[in-house]
Order: C-alpha cells, then structure tokens, then sequence
C-alpha cells in the first residue's frame, strides 16, 4: 500500500501467511493502509522488540499478532508498547490451535491483548476490530463500517429469500 501504515500485522512464521492474508484483505477492504512481517518471540526477539518500539513512530495505531503453538508473540508485543495488540491464534500443532489461543487470553494484569477466533475467521475479525479501533475518530472509516455491517444484514436477508423459495421448491407451499 503506498500510504503510511496504520496498522502493523506481525507472524511468527511465513507458514502463518495465508492465515494473516485475511486480516490484509480486510483492512484493504476499508482503504486502511497496513504492513506485514515475520518475527519470531522466541527466535527473534530483538528483532521482534526493535520493530515494536519503532511502531509508534513509523504512524503505526493498531498491532497485530498471529502465531500459533506457544504463541507469545501477542504477548511480548504488547510488554513493548502502549498500542492496542491484537492476537489471533493460528493453528499450527496438533492440540488444533487451542495451545495458541489459551496462550493468547492468558496475559498477566496489566499487559492487555484483544484476543480473536483460532484461525482465518479470527484473522479477518483482527484486521475489522483494527477498522473498528480506528474508526473511533475518522467518520469516513465508520461509514465504510456502517456499510459492510449493513452489505452483510443485506446477505443475510438474501440468502434467507433464497432458502425460502428452495423450501416451497421442495416440500411446496
């Protein structure tokens, strides 16, 4: 994107790329500018320390951690910076995910993480939960949101019209 980021999306791994793709795809969806890296809690946490101090200064408002396993990447993020952090859990171990996640809700008082769905869902849900944080003061972002809540209702209704007419198909009227 050629504006300033907003938003940064790390991953512990470029395995956990086409999880975090969709946090991308929804915050491109909303016009918000973003960035993407890899860093590691565990094999990189310099690299990891440096970049989330640097954040604030590069217009960064928003972080976003998706890992899986132990998952401390959220976690670290967020001891460095004062900037919401954002996690989502990536199902990268037998246990499904579930490691991932309670590692994520776990964080001690006082080193908060917005925690999201294990998974594709959960990553589209960080990078809307990030339109919806920085909509807080832009009414044109909060516009675009009042118009995705209302494209989906309009799905709903959709769909809804077309089951019926399936229904009467099938077992008549």
């Amino acid at each position: 994107m050629n504006k300033t980021p907003l938003v940064g999306i790390l991953m512990g791994s470029d395995n956990d790329y086409e999880i975090m793709k969709e946090t991308g795809l929804a915050l491109k969806q909303f016009g918000i500018p973003f960035e993407m890296t890899v860093s590691s809690a565990h094999r990189t946490p310099e690299r990891t320390g440096h970049y989330v101090r640097e954040a604030r200064g590069r217009g960064i408002r928003v972080l976003i951690a998706g890992a899986g396993a132990a998952a401390h990447l959220a976690g670290v993020v967020a001891a460095e910076t004062t900037l919401p952090v954002i996690a989502v859990p990536i199902d990268a171990t037998s246990l499904k995910g579930l490691d991932a996640l309670l590692a994520m809700v776990q964080m001690p008082a006082g080193i908060p993480v917005a925690t999201m769905a294990i998974g594709p869902a959960g990553a589209r849900n960080a990078g809307i939960f990030a339109a919806q944080m920085l909509a807080a003061d832009d009414e044109a972002l909060t516009a675009k949101l009042v118009q995705f809540k209302a494209d989906m209702a309009a799905g709903v209704t959709a769909k809804s019209e077309a089951l019926q007419r399936r229904v009467a198909a099938d077992f008549g009227s």
